[in-house]
């Protein structure tokens, strides 16, 4: 079996493609932007998962210094000219930021119907509660070695841990490199928006989250309790996965994303 995380896999991969089973029309079009010290096979496992509910995603190799003009490029490449509407971006980390940026540039290269903002990164417009602080990356303490510490901020799936440590195609410690100057300005796009966010982030803390949703006009916001800085890779990946799923079959339905299934009594 070949080793997806190795080096040479690594270095095929200008982007991760994850389409739909045979027999099942494509449901819409997912395009993945990855964040810090990651590459496209990083969500080797929430592509397969969406791709199994009829959406055709791919993950692509940008990283977090490409501006939005090259971001829109290998976007609107990889989706090709007659993409599955609609056309998602997914962006996790300084990808989130990329996400907002490039639908706010409303390039005639790629129509972005919605966008996916997955635990962003700090731009230092929000500060910590109460202290005042700017959120701070984190870093190891004693006993604790610099990736424990990051691991630790990134996800409690230790199946994800597993993979992070044994992949020598992921970068380690850009968890703490500066976010790039071009993306700290602040974008809100009108595109409708699902922003998740993990309640416990270390790295950028929820009220970031929720500042940035009030700031959208049509924005969803989800905070996954006890969640952790790598959303979709975190150990609550099926719920956030189900979340996505669900809001995707909202925006195919209906632009304004009235609910598709109202839950009247109790909880699911």
């Amino acid at each position: 079996m070949t080793d997806l995380f190795s080096p040479a896999a690594v270095a095929r991969s200008t982007a991760a493609n994850w389409l739909p089973p045979t027999g099942i029309a494509p449901r819409g079009t997912l395009l993945i932007l990855p964040g810090r010290g990651e590459h496209p096979l990083v969500y080797e496992r929430f592509g397969r998962r969406l791709s199994a509910d009829g959406y055709a995603v791919h993950a692509l190799d940008t990283a977090p210094e490409d501006g939005t003009d090259d971001v829109l490029a290998r976007a609107a490449e990889t989706a090709g000219p007659d993409p599955v509407v609609p056309v998602v971006l997914v962006g996790s980390d300084t990808g989130a930021l990329q996400a907002l940026h490039a639908a706010a540039a409303d390039d005639p290269r790629l129509t972005v119907e919605g966008i996916v903002i997955a635990g962003t990164a700090p731009t230092g417009e929000v500060a910590r509660p109460q202290t005042g602080e700017v959120a701070e990356p984190p870093t190891g303490t004693a006993g604790e070695s610099a990736w424990d510490a990051e691991l630790a901020a990134r996800t409690a799936c230790p199946t994800h841990r597993k993979r992070l440590s044994e992949d020598q195609g992921f970068v380690r410690g850009q968890l703490t490199a500066p976010v790039p100057a071009h993306l700290l300005a602040a974008a809100r796009p009108d595109t409708p928006a699902l922003i998740l966010h993990g309640g416990a982030d270390p790295v950028t803390p929820p009220e970031h989250a929720r500042e940035l949703a009030a700031g959208l006009p049509r924005a969803t916001l989800g905070v996954l309790r006890e969640g952790l800085h790598d959303v979709l890779n975190d150990a609550s990946h099926r719920t956030t996965a189900a979340a996505v799923v669900l809001w995707l079959e909202r925006l195919r339905a209906d632009p304004a994303l009235h609910p598709i299934l109202t839950v009247e009594t109790g909880d699911l």
